[in-house]
């Protein structure tokens, strides 16, 4: 079990080495400017981040079942203290991008934690408590954007990421000491912990399920933000680095969303939170695409748009992992291993394609973007029915937290 205090400094843990992935978001017009290449060029840092996680939850996060929780954090954080210390003394861009990418490998921390906490707390707490932890990711996804650009604008691009290892080491000091010992879930080898989470993918439709909403909500969300900072610092808005962070800024209201979700699934599961999230993104689409305004009237509706946008993303991801959790509670790191990768290559091929879209049609089609797949998470998650609703078919494993009945 986790003492009290233990919950707040977990999350704060999650919102840290979260934050070092998305924080090239906002600086990436400064790396442009210092290392001489592109907008576009430079805002594939972010792009690197974000694959590097996506094959870091592959390949990392399955060991939370074969070892103890404790050592495998701190040894991720130390090693993502380190590449954020070799990205923010890089010379060239490629230097970075390797170096960027590496960091994103492992700081997959909070997708260990998670997992962890959802085994250590009651049935009945597990969805209301897995809000918290994802109330914290958000923060750190949110704040790394204006941590990223104020102190990018102030003292340089490099000052983040070496600002962002030092916090890392300390936490991760911190950590060493007041973590619960856990005891490994399985014996099994390696090899078989990767395969096993393919293997889940492919067995349970749940689990596939709420991938495919993910995928396509996040992918939207990444190109947001990613394309973010072009329109902001491009000739119609004409902002610096300081102004995509102060944005980010607005964004964090959505924090405190994630709690109020998780105890709503607790209380009628996680069904209705999907579909009011894949409308909720409709609508951000719908109110970002007047960013092509510009001027006060532009931008305001910018900031409206991203902020419905992140809360509807991060309720979605409540309810996709409480769901999920519920599932085979001895295999909740694979299961979060195959969710977390999908996610996240949803979240790289988003931000690829979000800047292909901005440079050739603008901010527009961004938007339109985000609407279509946003769009395809509505129709399939209204085409779902239970398994129990067709003749001749078995119950299905409960998909909720808890004894909640029914992304």
């Amino acid at each position: 079990m986790l003492n009290r205090w233990m919950i707040p400094l977990l999350t704060l843990a999650c919102a840290v080495c979260v934050s070092t992935i998305y924080f090239p978001q906002a600086i990436s017009p400064l790396i442009a400017a210092d290392l001489r290449v592109t907008p576009s060029a430079a805002a594939q840092t972010a792009t690197g981040a974000q694959l590097g996680y996506a094959l870091g939850v592959f390949l990392l996060v399955p060991l939370g079942d074969r070892l103890r929780h404790r050592p495998l954090i701190v040894a991720l954080m130390v090693l993502t203290a380190g590449c954020l210390i070799a990205a923010g003394t890089a010379r060239s861009l490629p230097v970075l991008l390797v170096a960027g990418s590496l960091a994103g490998v492992f700081t997959v921390v909070p997708q260990v934690i998670i997992p962890m906490v959802a085994g250590l707390v009651p049935d009945d707490r597990r969805g209301a408590v897995v809000g918290t932890l994802l109330g914290g990711l958000l923060g750190g996804i949110l704040l790394a954007r204006t941590f990223g650009g104020t102190v990018g604008e102030w003292l340089g691009w490099r000052a983040p990421y070496l600002v962002a290892a030092a916090l890392i080491l300390l936490l991760a000091a911190v950590l060493a000491v007041t973590v619960p010992r856990t005891d490994p879930a399985v014996r099994h080898h390696y090899p078989a912990l990767l395969w096993q989470s393919l293997r889940l993918l492919g067995s349970q439709p749940e689990l596939r399920r709420s991938a495919l909403y993910q995928v396509l909500l996040f992918g939207g969300f990444s190109a947001a933000w990613t394309s973010l900072a072009l329109l902001i610092s491009g000739p119609r808005y004409g902002f610096g680095a300081e102004t995509v962070g102060l944005i980010g800024l607005a964004g964090a209201v959505s924090v405190f969303v994630t709690p109020i979700a998780g105890r709503w699934i607790d209380r009628r599961g996680p069904e209705p939170v999907t579909l009011l999230a894949a409308i909720g993104v409709i609508l951000a689409a719908g109110v970002l695409a007047f960013g092509t305004l510009g001027g006060i009237t532009g931008l305001v509706l910018v900031i409206v748009g991203l902020v419905l946008l992140d809360v509807a993303v991060q309720a979605n991801q409540v309810a996709n992992q409480s769901r999920i959790f519920a599932l085979l509670p001895e295999a909740r790191s694979r299961l979060n291993t195959a969710y977390m990768t999908c996610t996240f290559l949803g979240g790289t091929a988003g931000s690829w394609l979000g800047v292909q879209a901005y440079d050739r049609f603008g901010w527009g089609a961004v938007a339109g973007l985000i609407a279509l797949a946003a769009l395809a998470a509505l129709v399939r998650h209204l085409a779902h029915r239970p398994v129990s609703a067709r003749p001749g078919t078995p119950e299905p494993v409960s998909s909720a937290p808890a004894a909640a009945t029914p992304r």
